[in-house]
């Protein structure tokens, strides 16, 4: 017995003319989308994403770079920057979660940080920022008001 796969694979593209519809200028509108991220997800573990951003600070796309456990998450930089390189994105926002519901950021969010604002910089990107999110609570903490990016 022979067994076929179907494949079927979609793209989608937004037209080069039409600008992206949500601008993100500071730290509270990050905050605001990084929440509606959340809301997506279910559950007690750590999630970490990345913000693309144009030249403008338009919001290209993002993408869900690790889920971890319910106290760590593992993140390289190559699934962090590769993705910005490959849409051709001008700066990075980083945004993950903390399940307790404590959005204090710790030694290890900030050595990442430092990582990945290192990393970047090579590439010609911008690190923007790197917003925390407390699970249930709509609290949260930017690093780059904190001067920590």
């Amino acid at each position: 017995m022979r067994y076929r796969l179907k494949l079927a694979t979609w793209t989608v593209v937004r037209e080069k003319t039409q600008s992206s519809p949500r601008w993100l200028s500071s730290p509270d509108d990050v905050a605001l989308l990084a929440i509606d991220l959340m809301e997506s997800c279910d559950d007690d573990k750590e999630h970490f994403w990345v913000l693309l951003l144009n030249a403008q600070n338009h919001y290209l796309m993002h993408t869900e770079v690790s889920i971890g456990t319910q106290s760590a998450t593992l993140v390289h930089p190559r699934e962090v920057l590769g993705p910005a390189l490959r849409e051709g994105a001008s700066a990075i926002v980083l945004i993950h979660n903390h399940p307790s519901g404590d959005p204090t950021p710790s030694r290890e969010d900030l050595r990442l940080t430092r990582q990945l604002r290192d990393g970047a910089l090579l590439l010609d990107l911008r690190l923007h920022d790197h917003v925390i999110i407390g699970n249930g609570t709509r609290s949260w903490v930017s690093l780059a008001r904190r001067g920590d990016v």
